[in-house]
């Protein structure tokens, strides 16, 4: 009786020392992000400048669209009431003090007066084209870093991979499975972190191709309206 109540307490000893053991096993497998990123190879160079690129980008094109994007509700109105009187001065002045895409579309269509309305209308495209690429600046880009950033975190998982089948070649058939598991995983880090770049530069390009083509619209109806007032009897005073 007596060793059976000695052997509950070795068990039980024995049974936390494996626990212990275990917890600081996984302790010691668990890695930081910078550990994550320094096992990912120099793949992760490339992949963070991209990253980088991506937001620089975003943001850049964000604020610029949203800028673009703010039209005074009361121009086109305040335009036609110069227009209609006969204030061209008046009219190309307030274009110039304000800053938007359509504000320089009008300003370029006043700039014309007195034309044929083909090569008003002509002159207010072009100018609405150059605004468009503008806005547009540093998109093709953002689309490449969409496409490539997972490409090139795959690239690194395959030269992981052949480096670790390699480690099993050189190690004569026997195959330590705890160290191949490991460069596998370490293999895969590039691909998330392409992914992890590529997936938001995707959802950002098209979110502000969204917000330029919403743009283009306004821009088209600012032109037919512009376009009606010219073909408006002008007052005499």
């Amino acid at each position: 009786m007596i060793r059976f109540l000695q052997a509950e307490p070795l068990a039980e000893q024995a049974t936390q020392a494996i626990a212990t053991e275990a917890t600081q096993a996984v302790a010691e497998k668990t890695m930081g992000f910078g550990e994550l990123f320094m096992a990912g190879g120099w793949l992760m160079w490339p992949l963070l400048l991209l990253g980088g690129l991506v937001i620089f980008i975003f943001v850049e094109r964000f604020v610029a669209i949203r800028k673009a994007s703010k039209i005074d509700p009361n121009f086109m109105n305040k335009l036609r009431d110069y227009i209609c009187a006969g204030k061209i001065d008046s009219a190309i002045h307030l274009c110039k003090t304000t800053d938007s895409p359509v504000a320089r579309m009008m300003e370029k269509g006043i700039s014309r007066l007195g034309r044929p309305m083909g090569d008003i209308q002509n002159s207010i495209e072009n100018e609405a084209n150059l605004e468009v690429s503008k806005l547009e600046s540093g998109l093709p880009i953002l689309s490449t870093i969409a496409s490539g950033a997972p490409m090139v975190g795959f690239l690194g998982t395959v030269l992981g991979m052949v480096k670790a089948f390699m480690q099993m070649s050189q190690a004569g058939g026997v195959v330590d499975m705890s160290a191949l598991s490991g460069g596998m995983y370490v293999a895969m880090i590039t691909t998330v972190a392409g992914l992890i770049v590529g997936i938001p530069a995707h959802f950002g390009y098209n979110y502000l191709v969204a917000r330029i083509e919403k743009l283009i619209f306004q821009m088209e109806a600012s032109t037919i309206s512009f376009m009606d007032i010219l073909n408006q009897p002008v007052e005499k005073k």
